[in-house]
C-alpha cells in the first residue's frame, strides 16, 4: 500500500527534494555570476592597460595615428599611424573566411551526413588534430613551401584576371597578401569545421526524417532542416575563426612583406597586419616605440570586440532557428 509521503505532492518525501534543489540552486547560481564578473573584470583590466600604455606614445606621436601610413615610432619625432596595419588585418581576415568557411561547411556537412560512421569517426579526429598544430608550423610551411608554390598560381591570376582589382598589378610575388591568406585560411578552417560538425549533428532528427519520408534528397533535406537550424552556429564559428585570424602573430608575421602601405592587390608586395607588426618590432623598439605597438594592440583589442558584437546581433536576429529542437 503506498504511503502518504509518496503520492501527496506537498508531502515530507517533496519537501526533501525542494529543499536539495534550493540548496544547490544558491552555490551554482554565485558560481556562474562569479565567473562572468571574473571575466568583465579580465576584459576590462586589460583595456586598462592597454589606454594606459599607449596614452605617452599617443601624445608623443606627431601625426595622426588612425590615417598615418608610416610607421618610426623610434625615431626623434616619433610619426606612425595604425592605418595600413589596420586595413591589412582586415583585408587578411576577410580573405581567409571567405576562402575557409565555404570549405568548412562542406567538410561538416560530409562527416555528419554523408560519410559512413568509421570514416566520419576518423575524419573528425583528423580535424580537431588540425585544430591543435601550434601556428608556427602553419608558418613555416608557408615559408618553406607554400610561397614558392604560389608564385605560379599569383602570376596566372595576374595575367588573366588582372582586371579585376585584387589580382591587378604590375609585380607579382609569393610573399603577399593572398598567400598570408591562405595560410589563415587553413589555420581556422578546423575550427569553423569543428564547431560546424558538432552543430550540425544536434540537429532534429524527426525533421530530417520527415523531410525524406515527404521525397526530399538528402541535400533537399539538408537545405531546409540541418542548413537552417544550424546557420547560427555556423555564424558563431565563423567569428570565431575570424577572431583567431585577426590575431594571429608568427605565422603571418613570416609570410606578409611588411610594408605599410594600403593597396587592394593582394598579388604584390604589400600587406601587414597589427599582430605581426608587434612581433616584428617589439624586441627593438624603444620606451615610445613600445607605447606604439601597445596602441596598435589596443586597436586590434577595439576591432575584435566590434566582430564579436556585431556576431552575436546577427545570431540574436536568429534565434527561431536555435529552438527548432524544442
Amino acid at each position: 500500500m503506498a504511503t502518504s509521503t509518496r503520492t501527496r505532492k506537498s508531502g515530507p518525501a517533496m519537501r526533501r527534494s525542494a529543499f536539495r534543489r534550493s540548496r544547490g540552486d544558491g552555490p551554482f547560481r554565485f558560481a556562474s555570476t562569479g565567473a562572468g564578473v571574473v571575466l568583465l573584470a579580465i576584459m576590462a583590466a586589460i583595456g586598462v592597460f592597454l589606454v594606459v600604455k599607449a596614452v605617452p606614445a599617443l601624445r608623443a606621436n606627431t601625426s595622426h595615428f588612425l590615417t598615418e601610413l608610416t610607421w618610426q615610432p623610434n625615431a626623434t619625432k616619433p610619426v606612425f599611424g595604425i592605418g595600413a596595419l589596420a586595413f591589412g588585418t582586415v583585408l587578411s581576415s576577410l580573405l581567409a573566411l571567405v576562402i575557409a568557411t565555404p570549405v568548412a561547411v562542406g567538410v561538416a556537412l560530409f562527416i555528419s551526413h554523408y560519410a559512413p560512421r568509421r570514416l566520419a569517426s576518423v575524419l573528425g579526429y583528423v580535424v580537431d588534430l588540425l585544430a591543435a598544430v601550434p601556428s608556427v608550423v602553419y608558418g613555416l610551411w608557408g615559408v618553406t613551401f607554400l610561397v614558392p608554390f604560389m608564385l605560379g598560381p599569383s602570376k596566372f591570376l595576374n595575367d588573366y584576371l588582372g582586371w579585376i582589382p585584387l589580382f591587378g598589378g604590375d609585380t607579382v610575388v609569393g610573399k603577399s597578401m593572398l598567400t598570408a591568406s591562405l595560410v589563415l585560411a587553413i589555420m581556422i578552417l578546423p575550427i569553423i569545421a569543428a564547431i560546424s560538425r558538432e552543430v550540425f549533428l544536434q540537429a532534429p532528427k524527426m525533421q530530417e526524417e520527415a523531410a525524406l519520408a515527404l521525397g526530399a534528397t538528402r541535400w533537399e533535406m539538408i537545405r531546409m532542416s540541418v542548413l537552417p537550424f544550424g546557420r547560427p552556429g555556423v555564424i558563431s564559428a565563423a567569428m570565431l575563426g575570424l577572431g583567431r585570424a585577426m590575431g594571429e602573430t608568427i605565422a603571418v608575421a613570416l609570410i606578409f612583406p611588411a610594408t605599410f602601405k594600403i593597396s587592394f592587390q593582394i598579388l604584390g608586395p604589400y600587406g601587414n597586419s597589427i599582430a605581426a607588426n608587434i612581433a616584428n618590432g617589439f624586441g627593438e623598439a624603444t620606451e615610445v616605440g613600445r607605447g606604439a605597438l601597445i596602441a596598435s594592440g589596443l586597436v586590434l583589442f577595439l576591432i575584435t570586440l566590434l566582430v564579436n558584437m556585431a556576431a552575436r546581433f546577427v545570431i540574436a536576429r536568429r534565434k527561431e532557428y536555435a529552438r527548432a529542437a524544442a
